[in-house]
Formats: C-alpha cells, sequence, structure tokens
C-alpha cells in the first residue's frame, strides 16, 4: 500500500460515523489517545492503520470513515472566539483579491483565524499573508488555531493596531514593499482607509465584510471620495438541496445571509477617463448625486431624499 494513503503520526484525520457525526482528530498513536464514544473505543493504533477512505472498526462492531480533512472540513473545526466567516464568502473573497503564490496580501482583524487559515492554504509556498490583529487574545487564538490546522508557514501575525499602518516602511512587516491586495474585517472600514491606500500598490484590489447595512452605505460614501473605483456590493447566498433523485427540491433550511460584502480598487480617477466614460441616463443621475455629495451641496447622510438627481436614482431602482 502507498505510505502516503495512511495517516501519519500527528496528522489530522475526519471520522464519520454511521450518525453522521463528523469529528476532527489528531493521530497520536502513543497507546495513551484512543477514542471513546457512545459507538466504543476506537483504538488510535487502528486509526493509523486504516487507509483514508476505508473504515476503522469499534468496539463494538460500529465502523467509522477515515476521511482526510478539506480546508472546508479545517475552517469549521477550529475554536471560536468570534463569528468566524463562512466558506462560501470565503471562496468569493480569494477569487476577487487574488489570493495566490507569489502574491503579499493583508488581512485585518484576525478574529479567531478562520480566513487566516483559508488566505493560507490558496497563498501557497511562495504567497505571503500579514494578519493584523488588535486583541491580544484573538491573536494568540489565532496562532494556535494555525498551528492546530497544520498552516501559517506562510503567514506573518501582527499584534497591532491597524491605525498606526500596516507597517510599509517596517522592515519586519512589508519593508517598504506595497501589497497586492487588502481584506477588511474590522467595525469602521472607513476610519482606516488612508492607511490602506498607503500600504497597498496602485490598482490593488480591496475586500470588506460588514453585518449591516447602514456600515455599507457609510463605506460607500468614504469609498466614493477615492481614489477607489469598481466598487459592489454583493451577499453570497447557498442553497442545498435534498440529493434525492426522485424528490429533488430545496431543503428546508440554509444558512442565507451571513454579510455584505464589499469590493473595491485602489485607482486614481484622471481626467481623460472622465471625458471619455460613456453614461447612461441611470448613470448620469448616479454620477451628479455623487458629485453634489463630493462638492459638499448635499449632506452624504442624507443623499438619497435631499438632492433630485439622487432622489430620481432611487426612483430608478438604484
Amino acid at each position: 500500500m502507498d505510505d502516503s494513503a495512511l495517516p501519519h503520526n500527528g496528522d489530522l484525520i475526519l471520522l464519520l460515523s454511521p450518525r453522521g457525526k463528523r469529528r476532527l482528530l489528531r493521530v497520536e498513536n502513543d497507546g495513551r489517545h484512543d477514542m471513546h464514544s457512545q459507538d466504543g473505543v476506537l483504538p488510535m493504533s487502528r486509526l493509523a492503520a486504516t487507509p483514508f477512505g476505508g473504515e476503522a472498526l469499534s468496539s463494538l462492531g460500529v465502523p467509522f470513515r477515515v476521511q482526510r480533512p478539506t480546508l472546508h472540513d479545517l475552517v469549521m473545526g477550529i475554536k471560536r472566539q468570534t463569528q468566524i466567516m463562512y466558506p462560501k464568502d470565503m471562496g468569493l473573497v480569494c477569487f476577487k483579491l487574488g489570493v495566490g503564490p507569489g502574491r503579499t496580501i493583508l488581512e485585518a482583524g484576525s478574529g479567531s483565524g478562520g480566513f487566516t487559515l483559508a488566505l493560507s492554504w490558496f497563498a501557497g509556498s511562495d504567497g505571503h499573508i500579514h494578519s493584523f490583529e488588535a486583541r491580544e487574545e484573538f491573536h494568540k487564538l489565532t496562532r494556535r488555531n494555525l498551528a492546530w490546522a497544520g498552516l501559517g508557514g506562510n503567514v506573518s501575525l501582527h499584534l497591532r493596531d491597524i491605525a498606526d499602518g500596516f507597517g510599509l516602511d517596517d522592515p519586519a512587516i512589508l519593508g517598504g514593499r506595497r501589497a497586492d491586495a487588502l481584506f477588511l474585517d474590522v467595525r469602521t472600514p472607513w476610519a482606516y482607509l488612508d492607511q490602506a491606500l498607503e500600504a497597498l500598490a496602485p490598482g490593488a484590489p480591496l475586500a470588506f465584510l460588514l453585518p449591516t447595512v447602514e456600515q455599507v452605505s457609510r463605506l460607500l460614501l468614504a469609498l466614493e471620495r477615492g481614489p477607489f473605483e469598481e466598487s459592489e456590493v454583493c451577499e453570497v447566498l447557498v442553497r442545498p438541496w435534498k440529493p434525492v433523485p426522485d424528490r429533488l427540491r430545496p431543503a428546508d433550511r440554509m444558512n442565507a445571509h451571513t454579510g455584505f460584502l464589499v469590493f473595491s480598487r485602489h485607482q486614481e480617477r484622471s481626467p481623460a477617463w472622465d471625458e471619455h466614460l460613456v453614461l447612461g441616463t441611470r448613470e448620469r443621475k448616479q454620477q451628479a448625486a455623487r458629485l453634489a455629495r463630493l462638492n459638499g451641496r448635499i449632506d452624504p447622510e442624507q443623499a438619497g431624499s435631499a438632492h433630485p438627481a439622487a432622489r430620481d436614482s432611487l426612483e430608478d431602482g438604484e
């Protein structure tokens, strides 16, 4: 049998019982870490001898499937002290930010480290993640979760308030090299846009996770002051279906709204760009309302109702 098909000492494995219970377990074949459950005892030596995709029998004859954990299993299995991002949101953010080999990604705050774990996975050995957290207990928890998952070799964790910047000139952080992308998961992201601009390369994408529409609106108002372009707002809804061929229908429950995702890009806007920009009727109204806000002719907090152009945009369904 190929040695890679067997779990090694220290590996994380996923056990699946016939009851549908899933359990992440580390192989520690020292005679002291057998698994005990209501389905019997499962000796660690037996687990270590069971190939991935095989089944190990407990002392009561109950079979347990031995599987290699996926990224989804690891993210959902970490210890949490904060609300974590769901994998459905993580995937889109990683794609939009271009997380991958050779890329330098900034993250703030680390929280429980769920998304830090995903960033580490996607960045590979040639990418690098700088994750910032202002609270020491979360900083330590992220470190523990990365070590538990066997990831984090490409991650630098910083106990630092990003109000002080992202360490562009700090040799221990960016060392003068601007980052390729930024993810902000903080309560008031609009308060840190100047720090983001300092640390990001021109053209770099940004992503934000926010729970309420009020926060999204305030962030959009800050982004439109520039230099940011291509702003988007979305939410990711995953609707599971019951996989029964003759009674295929949606499941009764779903994880629906978990947060709003906002994307933008660090981009200067030139007069030449505006001169050649082609706008339809709706876009011209939106542009007029934006310029009115930027020129201070209307209160941004009341932009939707106090300015005719903004009000027309709302009436058009925008």
